[in-house]
């Protein structure tokens, strides 16, 4: 069909692997997280990858499935929601990952740490639903 399924896979396989490494780091104590600033950085960083990879596979599944023009990163998601794709509550999640993206790359001074770990441990849950139906879509657009 119209997917690049390898692009998506590779791209799918970024995001499962940032998101496990972070949720290694989510699963230190928060006090033991905040201790190393090595663990708050490395989290920022696979955090910036698997959003980023996300944010790749949106704008290809919308190029390629003709949906409108996105305005902005968070905007992708609204329309793989227009497109049948994505539920409306996951996709307020990944345009707050988006927007989070977007600070942790240009105001990462301004990120809390504390923040960096609590989406750690209640938001990396969202990346493992979007894979799941991403990869389910682009099989079902095959078929």
């Amino acid at each position: 069909m119209k997917w690049n399924r390898d692009r998506i896979r590779d791209l799918l396989g970024q995001i499962a692997e940032a998101q496990e490494k972070a949720a290694r780091l989510g699963a230190l104590p928060e006090e033991e997280f905040l201790a190393d600033y090595r663990n708050p950085e490395s989290a920022k960083y696979l955090l910036i990858v698997a959003v980023e990879a996300a944010l790749d596979i949106c704008h290809h599944l919308v190029v390629r499935g003709g949906g409108r023009t996105p305005r902005d990163y968070a905007d992708c998601f609204t329309v793989l929601q227009e497109m049948g794709i994505l539920p409306p509550d996951l996709t307020e999640r990944l345009q707050a990952m988006a927007r989070f993206r977007n600070l942790l790359v240009h105001l990462y001074w301004k990120v809390d740490n504390r923040r960096v770990y609590r989406i750690l441990r209640e938001n990396l849950d969202d990346l493992r639903l979007f894979r799941e139906i991403v990869a389910r879509w682009v099989r079902l657009g095959e078929e």
